[in-house]
Formats: C-alpha cells, sequence, structure tokens
C-alpha cells in the first residue's frame, strides 16, 4: 500500500524593525504579504470554517458550501476567492446540463507557520 503524499504550505514571518513580513510558500510559487492585514484575511475563522467544511463535507459547489456554513453565497464566494488566491484551495469544474459548477477543493493537507525573529 502506498503512503499518502502530504502537500505542505509554509507560512514565513519575520519580523524586521517591529513589523512582520511574511511570506507564503507553496511548491514552486510563493506570495508576499506586505502587511498583516492580508494574513488576518487569509487567517481567518471564517476561512477555517470553510476548510474544515470542506476537508469533512465536500461540497459540490459554492452554493452548497454556503448552505452548510449558513452563511451568504457572495460573503462565501469572496472569502473562497482569497483562498484561491494564496493557492490553499483550487476549482474543479463539473457541467450538470447547461450549468457549470465549481467545486472547491483543498490543495492541501498542512499550513505550517514559521516565525523568524
Amino acid at each position: 500500500m502506498a503512503s499518502k503524499r502530504t502537500k505542505t504550505r509554509y507560512l514565513d514571518l519575520n519580523i524586521e524593525k517591529g513589523n512582520f513580513v511574511t511570506k507564503l510558500i507553496s511548491g514552486s510559487q510563493s506570495y508576499d504579504f506586505s502587511d498583516m492585514a492580508l494574513l488576518r484575511k487569509v487567517l481567518s475563522k471564517e476561512k477555517a470554517r470553510i476548510l474544515y467544511t470542506l476537508k469533512t463535507k465536500n461540497p459540490k459547489s459554492i452554493y452548497e458550501l454556503s448552505k452548510l456554513l449558513k452563511r451568504d453565497f457572495k460573503a462565501v464566494r469572496e472569502d473562497i476567492k482569497i483562498l484561491e488566491r494564496f493557492g490553499i484551495i483550487e476549482f474543479h469544474a463539473s457541467r450538470t446540463g447547461k450549468r457549470e459548477a465549481l467545486t472547491p477543493v483543498l490543495t492541501i493537507d498542512q499550513l505550517n507557520i514559521i516565525l523568524t525573529i
């Protein structure tokens, strides 16, 4: 039996001149966070709920995800876009008749945070 390979992203936090300088490293790409406000957007309570629901419930669409979370569709879609931007999730398209559904899928199993002082 082959072992499952863990997909990991590293969040590197450096303190420079009294400020956090952060970078999200995901495979061959890295994303620079110039201020902590952007980092807070990625690591919020609502994003954690989204990630947990994606992992445990496997919703087939953003609409289904918003219903599971009991949140407004537009708000969930905006949160999902932020997670996609930083490579934490991706979308898989599927077609049902004339409609196309975008299924949000986790691309990582772990997010490691490294604090450098």
